[in-house]
């Protein structure tokens, strides 16, 4: 191909081949490391197809990501000519390029939204989340919904098996899948161990001195021999980490922490100890952060989190992670971006798509709680971190660090998991009611067989073992669905299925309390603190204040003859949730409402949000125009300016 050089860039020959695969009509699969310039390919698709007045879509895992996305997209290319959709926010939604969520994406696809019918490529950043527990069926769904004519790219840091990903796209859409691989970062990364004990060490020294620690040493003072103790507390280890890395002129660093209380405790205790700004840094950081809170509700000027992050800021110190309020992580990121964060302690939210690198990349543990328990990270997931580590252009190399308590570490496992990214990318591929409501409804029986055979799980495991396993899940649940009025046994949607086939969060029990005559007996409250029990995420210290239970008592009763409603609320109580949402309802100021549960200040944002788009759904599915009012005034109440702003 002639052209070498893209928007000023002289393009890579990974590059390269990524574009002629493009400019051939094929779609492609792209693994390539962290910070070789994956998306100056997406940007090459986007630039070529709205040139030819053609319509794309730019999918992400996160909110976050597309909003960054779309920010960007909108400099490059004009408001006019983007907009964004994530559930939370939707603007210009009938633009040639639309940043969504992948969720969002799969929606249209299932009810079949007429924008749809003229996309010409998708573009699915981050591709490896296909392979999530949780998330990683949409991913496939929105690959086998997709129309015949719709074109991919594929983008992701590391898919080991992204031929065999690759030709089963080609397998179920009959069109030329190229994959593109470049394993050599631009910044090549070099890789160390800290001892909490020892400092600075290599792996097999660690090894060594486990082996000693397995030794009584005699206490003098006890009289008696001790096994030595080493598990000594790891609070003020970064420290000293950080002061070894400033010396050999290794900052800016983040340093990720699987806490968000811990990013910010060792964020204060840093910045207890240290100042990384020059007295006009230090002018210019807190200028910029006194603009952009301008504009804010003053209740959040107020918060302990903006006030401890403020100090932290005017010494070049930032924490950052999911529990924090939008406007507070955009402003860790841009002063990030502005060279005035020396040091940011974050949780691995950060490093999903996000492009900030730093010199250096600590990690606080190589070890995880992922809701269940501890494990160690998969090496995706530490690639996927380590990968912020060196900046193009500015640096000859990254460092990566990982701190390690030798007595509760297996020097194996860590071996193996920072050597190289060998995790294949494997379907987790399940059938939601929603899906199947869909298929019955959109798909004659035929097509649902061809649909049902296309998951990547059934191409992995082979063909025929995967396809029956996913098609005796399809008529279990269908024969419930049947069980349960939601299809005839003539194949037709009723009125409860096709309420059903519009909701995407936790659809039967939404139907059985939104889509039945319990309805009628609800009022605003009664509705909120239904939609709000229903998307609670209950972590291990979430905890609610409760003073009132009458709405919650009010609605079990009504629900009690409904087998589905009345197991799920003996177990999922509605009371937890109603005095903090009624407070929130009656007009209670925000900061006030952080003193009625445990959730952080962005955590409270992202509930409400969730509750909005939960009502939205239900707005959307029902025919119910007394109960579209009710949700309506519902939303009035607690979609208040607060919650916009700090958004």
């Amino acid at each position: 191909m002639e052209q070498k050089r893209f928007r000023g860039f002289k393009l890579d020959k990974f590059q390269v081949e990524s574009i002629e695969s493009i400019e051939k009509n094929n779609s492609v699969v792209v693994s390539a490391a962290t910070g070789t310039g994956k998306t100056l390919i997406a940007d090459y698709v986007i630039d070529k197809y709205l040139k030819q007045g053609k319509k794309l879509i730019y999918t992400a895992p996160i909110k976050a990501l597309s909003n960054q996305k779309y920010s960007d997209f909108k400099k490059q290319y004009g408001q006019e000519s983007v907009g964004i959709m994530t559930g939370d926010v939707t603007i210009n939604p009938e633009a040639p390029l639309l940043i969504m969520t992948t969720e969002i994406y799969r929606n249209m696809l299932l009810s079949k939204d007429p924008f749809i019918e003229d996309v010409m490529y998708v573009v699915f950043d981050e591709i490896h989340y296909l392979g999530d527990i949780e998330r990683g069926t949409v991913w496939e769904e929105s690959i086998i919904f997709s129309a015949n004519h719709v074109r991919f790219l594929c983008l992701s840091a590391t898919i080991p098996n992204a031929r065999q990903f690759a030709n089963w796209i080609q397998y179920i859409k009959k069109h030329d899948v190229d994959v593109v691989v470049e394993k050599k970062r631009a910044v090549p990364l070099t890789h160390a161990f800290y001892d909490t004990e020892n400092g600075f060490s290599s792996l097999k020294e660690i090894k060594e001195l486990k082996e000693l620690d397995k030794y009584p040493k005699y206490n003098k003072k006890r009289k008696k021999f001790m096994f030595q103790d080493l598990k000594r507390k790891k609070e003020n280890v970064h420290l000293a980490l950080l002061k070894d890395l400033e010396k050999e002129r290794k900052l800016p660093c983040i340093y990720f922490c699987f806490s968000r209380e811990q990013t910010q405790r060792k964020a204060e205790a840093l910045k207890n100890h240290r100042n990384y700004l020059l007295n006009q840094e230090s002018v210019k950081a807190s200028s910029l952060v006194r603009e952009r809170l301008r504009n804010t509700d003053k209740s959040v000027h107020n918060l302990k989190t903006t006030k401890l992050l403020r100090e932290c800021l005017s010494k070049g110190i930032a924490f950052h992670h999911a529990g924090m309020l939008p406007v507070l992580k955009e402003i860790v990121e841009n002063l990030f971006a502005e060279g005035l964060v020396k040091v940011l302690f974050a949780t691995e939210t950060f490093a999903v798509g996000i492009n900030m690198p730093a010199k250096t990349v600590c990690f606080d543990s190589l070890e995880k709680f992922d809701g269940i328990n501890f494990r160690y990270l998969n090496s995706k997931e530490y690639f996927q971190l380590a990968g912020r580590a060196g900046r193009r252009g500015i640096d000859k190399e990254g460092f990566v660090v990982s701190v390690i308590e030798r007595i509760t570490t297996d020097v194996n496992k860590v071996k193996s998991i920072t050597e190289s990214d060998s995790e294949p990318l494997n379907s987790q591929f399940k059938l939601s009611y929603n899906t199947i409501l869909n298929l019955i409804h959109s798909h004659n029986e035929e097509e649902r067989n061809i649909i049902l055979k296309s998951s990547f799980y059934s191409y992995q495991q082979g063909g025929r073992k995967g396809a029956q396993r996913i098609t005796n899940s399809f008529n279990k649940k269908k024969k419930k669905l049947v069980r349960e009025g939601y299809i005839t046994e003539d194949d037709d949607l009723t009125e409860k299925g096709l309420f059903t086939s519009r909701i995407y969060t936790e659809e039967l029990l939404v139907t059985e309390i939104f889509c039945t005559g319990i309805t009628k007996e609800l009022n605003e409250i009664d509705i909120l603190v239904v939609a709000g029990r229903i998307v609670l995420e209950e972590k291990r210290n979430t905890k609610f204040k409760v003073s009132t239970k009458a709405h919650s008592n009010k609605v079990f009763k009504l629900a009690r003859q409904n087998k589905t409603l009345n197991r799920y609320f003996q177990e999922n109580p509605l009371f937890v949730v109603e005095t903090f949402l009624k407070e929130w309802h009656d007009g209670c100021e925000f900061a006030d409402l952080l003193e009625y549960s445990t959730l952080s200040e962005g955590d409270i944002v992202r509930y409400i949000r969730q509750i909005l788009d939960l009502l939205e759904q239900v707005k959307h599915a029902t025919l119910d125009g007394e109960l579209k009012e009710k949700i309506r005034r519902v939303e009035e109440k607690i979609d208040r300016d607060v919650i916009s702003v700090i958004f």
